[in-house]
């Protein structure tokens, strides 16, 4: 499949989707987000990709937040649609059922954060910089920035810094547990693709199964300690799990569909 605004790779079952606005610093205008929500749709369909790595073009910015061009003139209502179309393209990000992880490249301030957490795992260039700096618009994150930064750093962070509109440097946004490593911007991919393969040597269904259960500990309304019990029980019926234990008494590695 043409994207206009990316750019996409599958090797060794690994689908890397590159935002590629480099003009606009990578910026996300309804299309790119359009285009993001399919290509992560693609991947979740395609048994041959495991998992997927999103990153940005160059090596200046992620996506260095919403193209701003689109909010002029905007109604009430059309604001709330644009958030809620948002939000549905990364949630399907944060509940994909195969391991997606930000490779953040540069800047990821606004839509770039948001975007960024809703990815399971992000590893950070040194010259990452984050920030929901959106109240300097008169706004407030719309993409589920309140929600995740909250979720990530706390109650207190997350409010000092929507609040404050300002950023936050890669070694701090690793001191609060923001991103899960920074390394030199020419290791970033290199480092997304050996924490990916060390993920892919287990079981999937046992995988998406975590990711599931995770999930839901953040989800208002579920019982993530009963999404646990579920998703532990239908592991039994797989084939991974009868792989895992026959290879677990017969002291060998066990090879997993």
């Amino acid at each position: 499949m043409t994207y206009t605004n990316l750019l996409t790779t599958t090797e060794n079952g690994i689908f890397t989707l590159v935002i590629n606005r480099p003009d606009k610093l990578n910026a996300l205008n309804r299309q790119t987000v359009q285009e993001i929500g399919a290509a992560i749709n693609r991947a979740m369909a395609d048994k041959n990709v495991y998992g997927i790595i999103l990153t940005g073009s160059g090596t200046k910015a992620f996506v260095a937040g919403a193209d701003i061009s689109e909010f002029v003139g905007l109604s009430p209502e059309q604001g709330m649609a644009m958030a809620q179309a948002g939000q549905d393209v990364f949630k399907s990000i944060e509940n994909c059922p195969k391991p997606v992880i930000a490779a953040v490249n540069g800047f990821a301030l606004g839509g770039g954060c948001e975007l960024a957490m809703a990815c399971h795992v992000r590893i950070a260039a040194e010259n990452a910089v984050f920030g929901q700096p959106e109240v300097k618009l008169g706004l407030i994150p719309g993409y589920g920035g309140t929600q995740r930064l909250t979720q990530l750093v706390g109650k207190g962070k997350s409010m000092e810094y929507t609040l404050s509109a300002e950023n936050i440097k890669a070694p701090e946004a690793l001191a609060m547990g923001l991103v899960n490593y920074v390394v030199p911007q020419d290791q970033l991919l290199a480092r997304a693709m050996e924490l990916m393969l060390s993920f892919r040597r287990w079981s999937p269904h046992a995988q998406a199964g975590v990711i599931a259960s995770v999930n839901a500990c953040l989800t208002n309304g579920t019982n993530g300690f009963n999404t646990e019990v579920i998703e532990f029980g239908k592991c039994f019926g797989t084939d991974d799990f009868k792989e895992g234990v026959n290879a677990f008494l017969e002291k060998r590695k066990p090879k997993f569909s």
